[in-house]
């Protein structure tokens, strides 16, 4: 599950990367940050920089229940179209609207203006799967 798999990401892809340290972040490039009982998720700078100039974004509705690993969306750029994925089960609770008019802004600001959606979490959502920045560094560092 993720926008981008390890397969997608071309090899010897090497990219300098901000990857703050306040975030959760998954195996596919997804990131998270957890606000009391809520998560708001978007794509990574590495995810950004690897898929390219991001044209479309469709966004999941608000409202809708999502499982861990559901879709939640798609990012199409000038290289690909890329799934995501709910990195935590949750409702979707808000949506950054702004990216329908401006998807540029996951390439901009993937982590302030660029954020894709935010999840009410489900009682059950287990965030043990998620990396820290450190792990993620690693991740990044092996692609």
């Amino acid at each position: 599950m993720g926008i981008l798999r390890r397969t997608e990401i071309p090899a010897g892809t090497i990219c300098a990367v901000d990857i703050p340290e306040d975030l959760r972040y998954t195996n596919e490039h997804e990131w998270v940050r957890l606000e009391e009982g809520r998560a708001r998720v978007g794509i990574t700078d590495f995810a950004q920089s690897a898929l390219g100039d991001v044209v479309f974004v469709d966004l999941p509705e608000a409202g809708a229940a999502l499982g861990a690993g559901d879709r939640l969306g798609e990012v199409e750029s000038t290289k690909s179209v890329s799934e995501i994925y709910a990195p935590l089960a949750g409702r979707v609770v808000e949506v950054n609207e702004a990216l329908r008019e401006a998807p540029e802004q996951l390439n901009r600001d993937p982590y302030g203006e660029g954020w894709l959606c935010v999840l009410e979490l489900a009682p059950d959502a287990a965030d043990s799967e998620l990396l820290d920045a450190a792990a993620y560094r690693e991740l990044t560092a092996e692609s």
